[in-house]
């Protein structure tokens, strides 16, 4: 009897057009991949393509995560790739990925560097090569900010231009790569009455609120905020310098990367503001960077999870203070409106709720689900209801997607028939090219999105008693728990806390997953509490969303 041939699954990707240029094409990838399987005598299951996307990390390569989903089913024996840094940049993610397949029995295979991780020598080949793909690419990494220190350091800018400043052809170098700083001046207004105005004494909100109202927008086109205004005050770049190196390894450490030595350096672009005014801002800045004590007391459990119910930001605490009649201050504490507080009157307004009403209601609607099954019972239907139709709207969002990729492919084909007939002029031939790619790149990651979603989509039934356990933990430890990690817990259950338009508590929405188990069964208060959670942490759960 003639055995079945191996399914394959085949991945590729490109991350630039550079990379196409350069032999890396999506087409000659994939074209490659089924030669060898028709070779071999495998049959491809199917072809997983992430377009224009870069493999330094596996977030948003919706292409990968849909084998990685497909292997607990078994769907194909074998995953190969042209070459292993297709799959992952860095080790630790290639290595992660290839245990994951290797715990359905699932080989992967590189076909240029022609390994397998099915033998012990494939295995140890992959890790000898993934750990020299990923000094690789960190070399290029280093070599690239070692160029770019040294451009700071010649006063040359890196990156994206301030508010104030735009990128023009240099007029003393002919050559067509070469670019100069020159000033905006429509935005050069903004930044001086940015510093202007905090050189008079005016704070950060009142200048942010003064801008919005005159209708300014910052130069990604949002509002003002005080963080957007203090970014300006601190920037050198308006003095005529350059500051490079400000933070290191900032896509993992963000602002916690702060550098010891920045390098700071006279540029070559024009100033806006004159050193005394400079000087002045940085003086007025120093002595307001002490951080002030708590003038009030309070312990807001819910901020950040209300949501104001006119614009949609997290809402922060906030007091007010007013004097009794016999003289005597008093503050009464609230959740506020974030964009107000940050942005002033013009972008919404402060939409206030007391602290202990908000968090009395949170409580009180949570023990009210608790202990009253039938309405608990009816949020259950409600959910398993809406599981069973949600699929819908996503599968017609689905075939919306594929229509207009198909429309997409099919303008790329007609520009491609103009143009081998010379009916088109190459400049414009370029550009129509490049419009109708971006557009390609993003239909195809919309409808791998959405495929994905499709397939993670759990329309099984929620079980009642399996919420009602989950909900019946999660208030025994939040009764129980000292401040920090009652608003810990809080954070991690509760997605957000809607309000109506009279400013009282609509919709608490919380949201349960192996998360929830691992935190119930982790915290000391739930193991002295012998909650029952702990014994279903082996048990696999599917998140369950419920509003109450």
């Amino acid at each position: 009897m003639t055995s079945k041939p191996a399914k394959v699954a085949i991945y590729a990707r490109v991350s630039t057009d550079d990379q196409a240029e350069q032999g890396y094409s999506i087409d000659a990838q994939l074209d490659t991949l089924r030669k060898y399987c028709e070779l071999y005598g495998k049959a491809v299951y199917k072809e997983y393509v992430d377009r224009g996307i870069s493999g330094k990390s596996i977030v948003g390569r919706y292409e990968l995560q849909q084998p990685l989903k497909d292997v607990e089913e078994r769907k194909f024996d074998e995953v190969i790739v042209w070459k292993f840094n297709r799959m992952a940049r860095k080790n630790i993610d290639l290595l992660h990925i290839v245990e994951r397949l290797e715990k359905y029995n699932i080989t992967f295979r590189s076909f240029s560097e022609n390994f397998d991780t099915s033998t012990s020598m494939g295995k140890f080949a992959l890790q000898m090569m993934g750990a020299v793909g990923e000094l690789e690419r960190n070399t290029i990494v280093d070599n690239v900010k070692m160029g770019m220190k040294q451009r700071a350091k010649k006063g040359e800018h890196n990156g994206k231009l301030p508010l104030g400043y735009r990128v023009v052809p240099d007029p003393s170098n002919l050559s067509k790569r070469s670019k100069a700083v020159a000033i905006v001046p429509d935005e050069t207004i903004i930044v001086r009455k940015i510093f202007e105005l905090y050189a008079a004494g005016r704070g950060l909100k009142s200048i942010a609120n003064e801008l919005n109202h005159s209708g300014y927008k910052t130069k990604t086109g949002n509002t003002f905020s005080t963080t957007a205004i203090k970014e300006i005050l601190n920037n050198p770049f308006y003095n005529g310098k350059v500051r490079y190196n400000r933070y290191e390894n900032w896509s993992n450490k963000r602002r916690r990367g702060k550098s010891a030595e920045p390098i700071i350096a006279d540029g070559k672009h024009e100033a806006i503001i004159h050193d005394a005014l400079w000087e002045k801002v940085q003086s007025l800045l120093q002595k307001k960077s002490f951080t002030p004590s708590r003038i009030f007391n309070g312990e807001f459990l819910l901020s950040g999870l209300i949501r104001c119910p006119k614009c949609g930001s997290a809402m922060v605490a906030s007091r007010t203070r007013s004097k009794t009649k016999t003289g005597e201050i008093v503050h009464h504490l609230y959740y506020s409106c974030g964009a107000f507080r940050s942005k002033g009157s013009s972008v919404c307004s402060a939409n206030s709720i007391r602290k202990q009403d908000a968090e009395d209601e949170v409580m009180n609607r949570l023990a009210q689900v608790l202990f009253k099954d039938r309405i608990l019972k009816a949020i259950v239907d409600k959910i398993n209801h809406r599981l069973t139709t949600r699929t819908v709207p996503l599968q017609a969002e689905l075939e919306h997607i594929r229509s207009q990729l198909e429309q997409a492919e099919s303008r790329k084909r007609k520009y491609l028939d103009l143009f081998e007939h010379g009916n088109v002029d190459k400049s414009f031939f370029t550009g129509r090219m490049q419009e109708i790619q971006a557009d390609l790149i993003k239909f195809r990651a919309e409808k791998s999105r959405l495929e994905l979603e499709l397939t993670e989509d759990n329309t099984s039934p929620v079980v009642f008693e399996q919420v009602r356990e989950l909900i019946h933990g999660f208030h025994q430890v939040l009764t129980a728990a000292p401040f920090e990690q009652r608003k810990t817990m809080l954070h991690l259950f509760i997605k957000r806390i809607t309000l109506d338009t009279s400013k009282k508590i609509e919709a608490i929405e919380l949201s349960f997953d192996e998360t929830v188990d691992s935190y119930f069964s982790d915290s000391p208060v739930a193991v002295a509490a012998g909650d029952s959670l702990q014994r279903k942490q082996a048990r696999k759960r599917e998140k369950i969303e419920i509003a109450i």
